[in-house]
């Protein structure tokens, strides 16, 4: 009876069947014109909607979420302040100013702004004049803030972007992915509520001009709150966006349409269709035993395994397909072992689409078995590889 789980788990899977009752009926498919697209739905991480999300593009002007977070990250840490003034360079202004008939908050040469009007000049009209302004101003050159900006990404989890200038501007080394987009928008939104609110703001005005909001979906699609669009030769028109609705959050990141008009039109559709078409699912309630793990030379030969929270999906209203989980883990898990320590996740899929990964925990500690115990783990452990 000790060694009878492991053999259970010996493609490290364990189905819950806390589910709907099977079907025949394959999951309803939305069909989209983004040639990339990935949707989220906030509180519970689950993946409505993904296609190519992991295929590498330019990220144009989405690139300036990252400048803002090393933004938000400095101030966090006191290095600087909204307070913190920095001057206009030539360059600056050249390059991302009046004369270069790009995405400006038009900054006089050689005047000097806050940080905090700087902040409005990016998250409100994606100025390219004001992140080399700030680029310049902590780090003294595009090149070396950069640099910051991908030891910030990979800190922050994302796994294959790279940042070659602040404003997105075309560089052959600038590559990022909806994933990693996905993962920054929802860092911004969930680490920086003190400055998440500067996205929403409707119009911003600088050196007597005022400029509208750049973020099409603002005041076109109930509660959209924030990020960014881009457009690239290569990658077409891009957005990350996120709105909420009657308490419900939804993140989504577009790219490779046509026209600005047609991304508009389609982050809005599937907006809808996100905060519409779907229900929230309880799998497991905090506290409730998810499944057990086997465990080498311990006191105990297997230990429950937890989540930290309730485990819940949000999934189609009017999809009949089954909900599957299964326990993935390194076995045999290896004593001592501490209560609450991570080890392994629980992966819900629906179909062939994985819905959402949950981290397990053990329930409780483990301590090391006795020489007897340890010795018939080790004779199971060389049977069950030879077998």
């Amino acid at each position: 009876m000790r060694h009878s789980l492991a053999l259970a788990l010996l493609f490290f899977a364990f189905f819950v069947v806390k589910s709907a009752h099977a079907q025949n009926a394959p999951a309803r498919q939305f069909e989209t014109k983004a040639a990339q697209v990935l949707m989220i739905e906030a509180s519970t991480g689950t993946v409505l909607l993904a296609k190519g999300e992991d295929k590498p593009l330019a990220p144009a002007s989405l690139a300036k979420l990252m400048t803002l977070e090393v933004v938000f990250n400095a101030i966090r840490r006191s290095a600087i302040s909204l307070d913190t003034v920095y001057s206009v360079s030539e360059h600056a202004w050249r390059t991302g100013g009046a004369p270069s008939r790009t995405a400006t908050m038009f900054a006089a040469l050689k005047s000097q702004l806050r940080v905090e009007d700087l902040l409005r000049g990016i998250a409100v009209q994606m100025a390219n004049d004001a992140c080399i302004i700030l680029a310049e101003g902590m780090d003294g050159s595009q090149e070396k803030f950069a640099a910051r900006m991908n030891d910030r990404a990979k800190a922050i989890g994302l796994r294959t972007s790279h940042f070659a200038n602040p404003t997105g501007l075309p560089h052959p080394d600038n590559s990022t992915t909806l994933s990693d987009m996905m993962v920054l928008a929802r860092h911004l939104q969930s680490t920086y509520p003190e400055f998440y609110g500067l996205f929403s703001e409707p119009e911003f005005e600088w050196n007597k001009i005022l400029q509208r909001n750049r973020n099409p979906l603002l005041n076109r699609s109930g509660g959209v709150d924030g990020l960014a669009s881009g457009f690239s030769e290569d990658s077409g028109y891009a957005l990350v966006t996120s709105a909420e609705r009657d308490g419900r959050r939804m993140f989504l990141a577009i790219a490779g349409l046509p026209s600005d008009r047609e991304r508009t039109q389609e982050a809005i559709r599937l907006l809808d269709w996100g905060f519409s078409a779907f229900k929230m699912r309880n799998l497991f309630d905090p506290g409730e035993t998810i499944g057990a793990a086997s465990v080498y030379g311990g006191d105990k030969a297997k230990v429950d395994l937890l989540a930290t929270g309730p485990v819940d999906v949000y999934v189609a209203a009017d999809d009949p397909e089954r909900l599957q989980a299964r326990i993935v883990y390194r076995w045999p898990l290896r004593a001592p072992l501490d209560a609450g320590s991570d080890v392994g996740v629980l992966k819900i899929s629906q179909g062939e689409r994985l819905l959402r990964e949950v981290t397990l925990k053990s329930a409780e500690a483990v301590g090391e078995g006795t020489l007897r115990q340890k010795a018939g783990d080790a004779l199971f452990e060389l049977l069950f590889f030879w077998l």
